[in-house]
């Protein structure tokens, strides 16, 4: 399937942030909006074949780099700076987005707390979660589980591509908080490279279900 992709910059109050969309030619079957984790300068394999095989399904897919990747710096901000730069970003995208099409937001670890944060004030249809970091590696006691249970609140669902061996929480875990959702087991720790592969098919099967 061929393919375009157009990057632009958008101010937000923390400083700018880029967008990247891919977009498939034709009318795309809805929007998935992704955010990057809390680490490093580069897209990791597992986002990378996400928007892949969404593109490939006949999605448009954003890439959303926040203001302190885009600035070079190597550390993310606090939630409230993350969350302030995704809201601003996500309105510059609807153009994207099919006339009743889906919105799908999403992301890789910190993204997908961005994500869930902020589904319902988007007007989001899902969310992805790549990763979620349930809790600290060895802190269960605290848990980030009400901001994963945040779409649910809102009626809106969340799939969750999640390693079985994740010390930021397991899929069992996630399960305990998300009962009854969709929750995709892959091998794998918190990073999800070597799965990517199977990534690739649990995000297509999520969203076929949007």
């Amino acid at each position: 399937m061929t393919r375009r992709e157009r990057t632009a910059i958008v101010e937000t109050p923390d400083g700018p942030a880029r967008a990247t969309v891919t977009q498939p030619d034709g009318i795309p079957l809805g929007l998935l909006v992704l955010g990057h984790g809390a680490g490093g300068l580069r897209w990791t394999d597992d986002v990378t074949v996400s928007r892949d095989a969404a593109a490939d399904a006949g999605w448009a897919v954003a890439l959303v780099d926040q203001p302190w990747r885009v600035a070079g710096r190597r550390i993310g901000g606090r939630p409230a700076s993350l969350d302030r730069a995704w809201l601003a970003v996500l309105p510059t995208l609807h153009a994207h987005r099919p006339s009743g099409g889906p919105l799908v937001v999403g992301g890789r670890s910190a993204g997908a707390r961005v994500a869930c944060r902020t589904a319902a004030e988007v007007k989001a249809d899902a969310v992805l979660a790549l990763s979620f970091p349930l809790h600290p590696p060895g802190r269960p006691e605290r848990s980030r589980g009400e901001e994963l249970r945040e779409p649910g609140r809102h009626g809106i669902p969340v799939h969750v591509v999640q390693g079985a061996s994740d010390a930021f929480g397991t899929p069992e875990e996630v399960r305990e908080i998300l009962t009854g959702a969709a929750v995709h087991e892959v091998p794998g720790t918190h990073s999800l490279e070597r799965s990517a592969a199977l990534v690739a098919r649990a995000v297509t099967s999520a969203l076929s279900r949007c």
